[in-house]
């Protein structure tokens, strides 16, 4: 079964002029390799993967995964709201050769925890053996996987993990009283790194390590290692970043913050537009306190 845990890293998507920018992702990547990224995450919310074509969703995947050259795991993105559309994205990721899907609970939709169960069940049903993580984002999806219905996602091999991002660690201590091991959850939200895994996760698909791998990389080992003082300075260290990287739509912040260090132009996709100020200018001052970008 594949194992997941520590900092894996929601990857953002460059764009120049456009298009994919293939030279800027796989710099991005080689970056996060070099600093203790644990897995690559693309096509995700941070990736603008709703704003993607098949095709570009299928060419980023496939670029992480020979970029990634089987040293770290691959999750692609492959979540919609239609359970016909996720079956084709996992047969997608698939194929480009990643090492597991993510597939977001049915946005839009507002399906109930029947619908919802009916969901994984047909994805696995349709991809035997292949690994799938769900992924439980209720302020963007309108709906909310719940605790006992993560446990009846149990029973299907092909549920590895879970990414839960509603910010609650009562949520977190319910789903480790439900699950038990049977099911590694990692944290959706890097302001609660260090106590998510306090009460039982095992890491973090991580926006911030967009920008700060090596510093994501130290929380989530301090954490798991027990380390608590170390664990928190470093949780309260990032904290600032990690609410500048949220005060807009995800991601527009962090992509606004690799355009300041010159990894990515400032391109993003419609509906979502650059970082206005005052946030650009506070997200600046924050990079030049922790020593990211030069005065």
């Amino acid at each position: 079964m594949l194992q997941l845990s520590g900092s894996l890293t929601a990857l953002a998507t460059p764009f120049r002029d456009g298009r994919f920018d293939e030279e800027a992702y796989r710099a991005l990547i080689a970056d996060q390799l070099a600093h203790g990224t644990s897995g690559l995450v693309p096509v995700g919310t941070t990736g603008e993967a709703v704003t993607l074509s098949s095709a570009e969703r299928a060419r980023v995947v496939r670029v992480a995964v020979e970029a990634a050259r089987g040293r770290v795991p691959v999750v692609g993105g492959a979540g919609s709201n239609s359970t016909e559309a996720t079956i084709a994205g996992i047969a997608q990721v698939r194929e480009v050769g990643a090492d597991a899907a993510l597939v977001v609970t049915p946005y839009y939709n507002k399906p109930n925890q029947a619908g919802l169960l009916a969901h994984y069940r047909a994805c696995a049903r349709a991809h035997p053996g292949f690994p799938l993580v769900p992924y439980n984002v209720p302020g963007r999806t309108g709906c909310d996987l719940l605790p006992d219905t993560c446990l009846r996602l149990c029973d299907l091999p092909e549920v590895v993990a879970l990414k839960e991002a509603t910010g609650s660690m009562a949520r977190a201590v319910d789903l480790r009283e439900k699950c038990g091991d049977r099911l590694t959850l990692l944290s959706g939200d890097d302001f609660t790194v260090a106590p998510f895994i306090a009460v039982g996760g095992e890491g973090v698909i991580s926006v911030s390590s967009n920008v700060v791998p090596q510093q994501m990389a130290d929380l989530v080992a301090a954490a798991r290692a027990g380390e608590r003082t170390r664990a928190r300075d470093l949780q309260v260290e990032l904290n600032a970043l990690h609410q500048l990287l949220f005060v807009e739509p995800n991601p527009i912040p962090v992509k606004w913050a690799l355009h300041l260090l010159g990894r990515f132009s400032a391109e993003i996709r419609l509906p979502l537009v650059a970082l206005g100020e005052p946030h650009a200018s506070a997200l600046a001052a924050e990079l030049k306190r922790l020593g990211l970008l030069r005065t």
